[in-house]
């Protein structure tokens, strides 16, 4: 493993970095009443094939603890951009769906995102892929990585 001061200024580096990235992006997608979490799962629902999914597979997919889909989740039904329904497939499970105003958004604030490159504009495409490719073995070793 890396030396002292070397782990501790790459660890420094990188929470600070993701603490600049989650304010900028943040303040973006709050015009929309939405946080990059509630935005990460409207973004989701988009891309599934229904533009619904169980809420574990929602957890799965951002990699959060159930307790916390459940809050984004509620919280964007609470603003219409999201239903929620019982799974026929499942009893116990729940399905959410993006409503036809949670696409308007979600389409408004990755316009807006795309505006301020994510706040990533200091890179290019190269630079991006390299922060990538750096960070990904730090997240395989954490199973943070879909098997697909």
């Amino acid at each position: 493993g890396p030396v002292a001061p070397a782990a501790t200024a790459t660890l420094a580096s990188i929470m600070r970095a993701h603490q600049v990235l989650l304010a900028e992006v943040d303040a973006v997608v709050k015009p929309y009443e939405l946080t990059f979490a509630r935005y990460e799962a409207l973004v989701l629902l988009t891309f599934s094939k229904e533009g619904e999914l169980t809420m574990s597979k929602i957890g799965e997919r951002l990699m959060v603890h159930p307790t916390s889909v459940t809050n984004t989740v509620d919280r964007l039904v609470k603003s219409g951009l999201v239903a929620k329904r019982p799974n026929p497939n499942d009893g116990r499970g729940t399905l959410a769906s993006i409503t036809d105003k949670g696409r308007e958004v979600v389409e408004a604030a990755t316009r807006d995102l795309m505006a301020m490159d994510f706040g990533l504009g200091v890179y290019d495409a190269e630079e991006c892929g390299e922060i990538f490719a750096v960070l990904r073995p730090l997240r395989v070793a954490a199973s943070d990585f879909d098997e697909e």
